[in-house]
Formats: structure tokens, sequence, C-alpha cells
């Protein structure tokens, strides 16, 4: 039987009772969502999963962003959506994605399609002394919400928000030494900037939630360049304050989801490169359970359609 148990923390629980190798029922995967919508990161562990079970799990949730800005979104592999992060080389190149998501971010808010749910699957995890490193750190957007003022919530409503690729990807060249080389314009063109509202509610929870992050947001639209400087970057430091902030430590055979609506996460790069990880992951768009900008009324009738 399916179990909830929650942290204690300000996010995050653990999910038992269930062998994600076997398709969900309908009855199982809705208390999974409404799980997500409450505690925002879920934690399915000792999970024995191959490439397609991943991909049939994150299918639940919607559809699977394909390829990122290095390459097409078109593909003859029907797996070619789950991808890998990982530091290993095979002849002399990385397996996967080895420098993705080393600082705060929410994935895909770059796109006019929101994301809804990140899925990774721990396969292979760096351990020094005995301790697992590598881990995710996630910050609660309804806490971070709920804590502001009520002229700065009044202030925040009907904004806008510009979030663009390009921010990331030259953060990552200019602080991270990715070594990735600049966005060409076809990449460009594949990834214009789009915008979304500053404050959405949750179709699962119906909470409100900030929904701004230092990765891409690069602008509030309905303010002046220096003003919305100044607001994005009181937003980005109060969004990070450590009250909001919960790290989840991997195992093998951990599978992980959670929800971009109502965190922001980044990746602890606090191992070297002979201490290995390898991930499966799957970035799933808001196309399938929900609209994220459907009211409370629609949760419901989305859970029902799910």
């Amino acid at each position: 039987m399916l179990t909830v148990e929650p942290t204690g923390a300000i996010l995050g629980a653990t999910i038992r009772g269930i062998d994600l190798s076997r398709p969900l029922t309908e009855g199982d995967f809705g208390r999974i969502l409404n799980a997500l919508g409450e505690h925002g990161v879920l934690r399915f562990p000792e999970q024995d999963l191959d490439i397609g079970d991943v991909q049939r799990f994150s299918l639940r949730f919607g559809d699977i962003q394909g390829a990122s800005a290095q390459d097409p979104d078109k593909t003859t592999d029907p797996l070619a959506n789950v991808g890998v992060l990982s530091n290993i080389k095979e002849n002399g190149a990385y397996i996967g994605s080895p420098d993705a998501g080393q600082d705060w971010h929410t994935d895909m808010s770059y796109r006019d399609v929101r994301g809804f749910v990140n899925v990774l699957y721990g396969i292979r995890i760096p351990r020094r002394d005995g301790k697992a490193l590598g881990g995710t750190e996630f910050s609660n957007m309804y806490a971070a919400y709920d804590a502001l003022a009520d002229d700065m919530k009044a202030r925040l409503e009907g904004l806008t928000a510009t979030h663009d690729f390009e921010k990331f990807w030259e953060h990552m060249r200019r602080d991270r030494a990715s070594g990735r080389p600049p966005m060409t314009p076809e990449q460009r063109k594949r990834r214009p900037p789009v915008v979304h509202k500053l404050i959405l509610t949750h179709p699962i929870s119906g909470r409100k939630a900030l929904y701004a992050n230092p990765g891409y947001a690069t602008r509030i639209n309905e303010l002046p360049q220096a003003e919305s400087d100044a607001l994005l970057d009181h937003l980005f430091a109060h969004q990070l304050e450590m009250r909001f902030r919960y790290t989840h430590e991997w195992n093998e055979r951990d599978l992980l989801i959670w929800d971009h609506l109502s965190t922001i996460h980044r990746a602890i790069a606090d191992y070297g490169p002979n201490e290995l990880r390898l991930m499966r992951r799957c970035q799933v768009m808001a196309t399938k359970v929900f609209d994220p900008d459907f009211p409370r009324p629609a949760r419901e009738a989305a859970l029902q359609a799910a």
C-alpha cells in the first residue's frame, strides 16, 4: 500500500509501498499528484528501474522535453528523451551532461510551456568516507511567497518576467568554466526568451508560489530596467534564504521527482572527477496533467482527467 512520509523539513516526502517498474494505477497516480502538490519533492527509494521504466513513469505527468539547445528536438530513438547526467567518460567524452544545473534555477522556465516536474533516477552516487556527495538542494516557493510582506505581494500581483535560456548558458560558460561554446544563432532561434507571470496559483494545491529564478529570469517587464534589476535581486536573495531550503542526499536506486512550479533547485558539485556519478533524467513539461494557469476550481477536473 502506498504511504507518504513527510521529511519534517520545509519540503519533501518519501513514498513507499509502490514499485515503479510496474504501471501506476489511477488511484496511486492521484495520491502521488496530491503529495507532489503538497510536498514539492518526492523520493521513491529502492527502485529497480530500466530506462523504459523511467520514461513510462515520467510520461504520466506530461510530455518529456526532447534534446537540449545543443541538438534538434528530433530523433528516431524512442528513448532519446531520457537524458543522462554523468561525469563518466567513455573514449574521452562524457556520456551525459557533466555540468548541468550547478546553480539555482527552475528547469524549462525558459520555454513557453513551462516545466511541470523533473524525474531523476540515481544509478551511481559518488561517496567519500562513506558520505554521499552530489546532493540536490531545493527552495520552497510557496514558503517564499507566503513570507513576503503584504505590500510586496500586492506589488507583484499581475507582473510578468522574461525568462531567457541564454542567461544560464552564459553563466555556466563565464562563471563555471563549463567549456561549452557560445550559443549559435540557430540555438537562440530554437530557445527564444519567453514571458511568465511572477506569481502563479498552483493547480494541485491551490497555493500561490513565487515563479522567478536566478538561472533564467532576466527582467520584470512592467518596470524600468533599473527598478526591475533591483526588484529581481531582492526576490532572488529572499527565495534563497536558508529557512526555505532543503537538501536531498542521494542513494543508489532513488527515484526523485520534484515540482518546478513550487520549487527552485541546484545540484551540489562537491565531488571530484574521479568520484563518479550517473543519473537518468526526464524533464517533463506542463502539457498533460494541467495548465499552470488553471485557477483552483479546475484542480478536481485536472486530477480526474489524469
